[in-house]
This record gives C-alpha cells, sequence and structure tokens, in this order.
C-alpha cells in the first residue's frame, strides 16, 4: 500500500476537482509592470528631492511600494504553483492573499507618514519648483496608466487586484501632483503640494480598507461572502434522509474555490450513499461547493447531543 506523500494527495472518482494548486497564471504582466514601477519611483524620487515636493516624493515613495507589492505578488504567484506537500497538505494558493494583506499594511504606513509630513508642510510652507513638479508628474500619469492597464489583464486573483489598487493609488497621486505643480508654477501657491497629498492619502485609504477587508476575511478562513452559512445548514437539513447538521464550516481553499466539512445525522447509515450524493449534488449546483468533505452518523449517536 502507497503511503508517500503524491498519494495522499491524489483525488480519485468522486473527489472535488479542486487540486490546490493554483494554475493557469502568467507572471509577465507583474514583471513588466514592476520593472517599469521601480525604474520610475527612482526617477520620482531624485527629481521630487530636487524640486523640494511633497507631492512628488510621496509619490515616489508610493511606487516603491508598489514596487514591494509587485515582487510579493511574483513570489506569492511562484509559491501558489507549488503542489501540496506532507507538511503543507492544502498547498500555498493563501500566499496570495497574505502577499496582499502585507501590500496592504504597507500602504497604511505609508498614507500615515504622508499625512503626518503634509501637516508639518502645510503649517510651515517650504518652496516647490512647479515647473520640475508638473513635467515629471505628467510622465508619471503615463507610466501608472501602462502599469494599470498591464496589470488589468491578469486582475482575476485578489494579489493582482491589491497591486492594481496600489498603481492606482499611484495614478491618483501623479494626477494631484500634475495640479500641484500646475498651481505653484502659475500661482505660487505653495500649500497646494501638501494639501493635494492629503486628499490623495485619504483616496489611496479606502482603497487600501477594501483589499485589506477581503484578504483578512480570507486568511481568517471566513465563510465566503457568497455562500450563506445558515441556509447550506437548512438546505442539507432538508434533504431526505439527513436528520440534523452539526460541526460546519465552510471556507475558501483558494480565491473562489470553496469548501465544506462537517457531521449529518442520518435516520439510516444504509442509505448513507445515496443521501451524500444527494447533498454533493445540492452543494454543487447551488453553491459552487465541489470540495465535500461530510461524516454520518445515526440518529442517536451515542454521546453526542442532537442538534439541529
Amino acid at each position: 500500500m502507497q503511503t508517500d506523500s503524491t498519494h495522499l494527495h491524489a483525488h480519485l472518482d468522486g473527489d472535488a476537482t479542486n487540486t490546490h494548486v493554483v494554475v493557469g497564471r502568467s507572471q509577465t504582466a507583474l514583471v513588466f509592470a514592476l520593472l517599469l514601477t521601480l525604474l520610475f519611483a527612482v526617477i520620482e524620487a531624485v527629481t521630487g528631492v530636487m524640486a523640494n515636493s511633497l507631492a512628488l516624493i510621496s509619490d515616489a515613495g508610493h511606487m516603491v511600494t508598489d514596487g514591494a507589492a509587485l515582487g510579493l505578488a511574483l513570489f506569492a504567484q511562484y509559491i501558489a504553483r507549488r503542489p501540496p506537500s506532507s507538511r503543507h497538505s492544502f498547498g500555498f494558493g493563501r500566499a496570495e492573499a497574505l502577499a496582499a494583506f502585507v501590500n496592504c499594511i504597507a500602504m497604511l504606513a505609508l498614507v500615515s507618514w504622508i499625512v503626518i509630513e503634509a501637516v508639518g508642510r502645510f503649517n510651515r510652507p517650504e518652496q516647490v519648483h512647479g515647473n520640475v513638479v508638473l513635467f515629471v508628474a505628467a510622465v508619471g500619469i503615463v507610466i501608472n496608466l501602462l502599469v494599470a492597464w498591464i496589470l488589468s489583464r491578469d486582475s482575476q486573483n485578489m494579489n493582482t487586484r491589491a497591486a492594481l489598487v496600489n498603481v492606482m493609488g499611484d495614478l491618483l497621486g501623479s494626477i494631484a501632483a500634475v495640479i500641484a505643480g500646475a498651481v505653484i508654477y502659475w500661482t505660487g501657491w505653495v500649500r497646494i503640494d501638501p494639501l493635494l497629498s492629503i486628499l490623495v492619502s485619504l483616496l489611496i485609504l479606502k482603497s487600501t480598507i477594501g483589499v485589506l477587508r477581503e484578504s483578512y476575511h480570507f486568511l481568517m478562513k471566513g465563510v465566503p461572502v457568497q455562500i450563506d452559512y445558515v441556509q447550506v445548514g437548512a438546505d442539507l437539513a432538508a434533504i431526505e434522509g439527513v436528520h440534523g447538521v452539526h460541526d460546519l464550516h465552510i471556507w475558501d481553499m483558494s480565491p473562489g474555490e470553496p469548501a465544506l466539512i462537517g457531521h449529518l445525522q442520518i435516520d439510516d447509515l444504509v442509505a448513507w450513499p445515496g443521501v451524500l450524493l444527494a447533498v454533493q449534488d445540492m452543494l454543487l449546483a447551488k453553491y459552487g461547493i465541489d470540495h465535500v468533505t461530510l461524516q454520518p452518523e445515526p440518529r442517536c449517536a451515542p454521546g453526542r447531543r442532537q442538534m439541529a
């Protein structure tokens, strides 16, 4: 009898089709986006210091964070392709959600720094070279639009969406920097620089919280948002031959791949194969749950309290 890891992870007839491996995701988009982002971040940081513009410096810092986000995304996609092992029987699909979560935490830290720095500059205005800010920020808009377009072609997973949120935040930062540069160049009002930095930070914060909430829910094995946990229990209990349901758990094995485990109290253990088939058909048709593990129990199992 085989007991190696490969055999233990095998799926036989009647098992779920989920293989616990993330496949079919190209890394080309992330590589191009990473190279463009890091290249322009260096350019923007240097010119931001030369122009003494917080808008440019903060946007450069944002792009550096994006570079880290994209690097994490690449690493996570590589890890997620690894098959299950004897140490990680569920595979590595959660690596993408973990990277998305880390990216969001980094974004929150960056937003905090920008707001603190901007408040200081608003109270103590500093000279800013508006013409330099205007030109570099305009180039930044083009770069960010290109990177966003590249990522949008591969936005089917949580991690890439998190990176895309960062890039869209960069785009907003570049637009704000263009406005700041134009206002400073033509009017000399330097307070527009920190003011727009705060505005962009608030917009970035809104987008970041959404991805943070999604990745946290996934990492905590929360019930998929499209599935009504209570209704699933009711539907299971309504199947002919099922007397009660307990110890029911529903979560995503990997993004978009829900799984279910639980105990069913049935009237007749002899009828279990037919009951199981009915349960599997219902869960797949109504909820898209393919990975199902259920333990049958007699209606009055010794030592167990009956639960509806």
